[in-house]
């Protein structure tokens, strides 16, 4: 029983995953509210599939790239829940998760660009083959700089048109399919680390600078 869950864009996905398919998927009503909803959004998981935490056997998490807050508040839940658990917690670059899902939809036939938004303007974005196998990226870039005519899955191509003008679905990762992903083995699983590529916006102040 694998609970999956990605904080990377400001929604949250909770998913359970019985080894078969998907049991239950959830996504949050209200963006930005990740440390409020991620917790509450697992319970109703578990209680709609009838279960409780000690049946989970596994644990997905998104790894990003995404911003801080929200990359961190599904992070430590998974650690922290795989701690006290004693089960294995895979990450997963949520880039990865949103291919797998358009190459098995059949949204595209051969090579196509991921894009989701990176805020300031931005975008992450990363290639792939017809197969979902990454090429190139993830890495942060300005829309104009990373224009293509090839297909762009997620939110980045419905923000930018004008530098993707080919966009398809989806348009946020699923944690539905985040499960699939990690049981089929579909992408590279990784450590629960955070993938931000860039620095957060909030950081500590300095020493302060000495009045002469």
């Amino acid at each position: 029983m694998l609970l999956a869950f990605d904080t990377a864009t400001p929604y949250v996905s909770v998913a359970l995953h019985d080894g078969r398919d998907v049991l239950v998927e959830l996504t949050s009503e209200r963006p930005m509210k990740h440390g409020e909803q991620l917790a509450p959004l697992i319970e109703q998981a578990l209680g709609q599939a009838g279960i409780v935490r000690q049946d989970l056997t596994a644990i997905a998490v998104g790894v990003g790239p995404g911003p801080f807050t929200g990359l961190r508040v599904g992070l430590v839940t998974a650690r922290t829940l795989a701690f006290v658990l004693g089960i294995p917690v895979h990450g997963v670059c949520s880039l990865d998760v949103l291919a797998v899902e358009a190459v098995d939809t059949g949204v595209v036939d051969g090579h196509f660009v991921v894009a989701t938004d990176a805020r300031r303007k931005e975008v992450y974005l990363a290639s792939y083959d017809v197969a979902a196998t990454r090429l190139h990226g993830p890495l942060v870039e300005h829309p104009g700089a990373a224009a293509t005519d090839l297909p762009v899955v997620g939110e980045g191509a419905t923000l930018y048109p004008d530098s993707f003008p080919n966009a398809v679905g989806p348009v946020r990762p699923s944690a539905g399919w985040l499960a699939r992903v990690v049981t089929g083995e579909r992408a590279e699983l990784h450590d629960p680390e955070p993938l931000y590529l860039r620095r957060p916006d909030a950081v500590a102040p300095g020493k302060p600078k000495p009045v002469s």
